[in-house]
């Protein structure tokens, strides 16, 4: 087995076991959709996904396909918490006035043009 085919073996383990009935309900909540809508958007039977939040047996398939499309969105999932989002997603209602970076970068170094002294 190639290590790329490896590496998505392995992922596909990890998704398997860490993406649970009720990351998914907590997840849907997260984005405000209903149980159609996350049908809808990962092109499955919405049976499929009312099986799965209810503990039913799905196919592998079903459940990766569910976790896939709600990462997607910005989630992770972790056994024992409730999704969060990831790291690389940002989630703002309106642009930040200034990034908290170049924030913190200021009032660390100071003001960096003449000061009224050097003028």
């Amino acid at each position: 087995m190639s290590s790329l085919a490896m590496s998505s073996f392995v992922e596909q383990q990890i998704v398997l076991h860490q993406f649970t009935a009720k990351h998914s309900v907590q997840a849907r909540a997260m984005l405000g959709w209903s149980r159609e809508d996350l049908a809808r958007q990962a092109g499955i039977a919405v049976d499929a996904v009312q099986r799965f939040e209810s503990h039913a047996e799905v196919e592998d398939e079903t459940r990766l396909t569910l976790a896939f499309r709600l990462e997607a969105e910005g989630l992770v999932f972790f056994p024992g918490f409730a999704p969060g989002w990831g790291m690389s997603v940002r989630r703002f209602d309106s642009a930040p006035a200034e990034p908290a970076a170049q924030g913190i970068i200021a009032r660390l170094i100071g003001p960096t043009g003449p000061q009224p002294s050097e003028a």
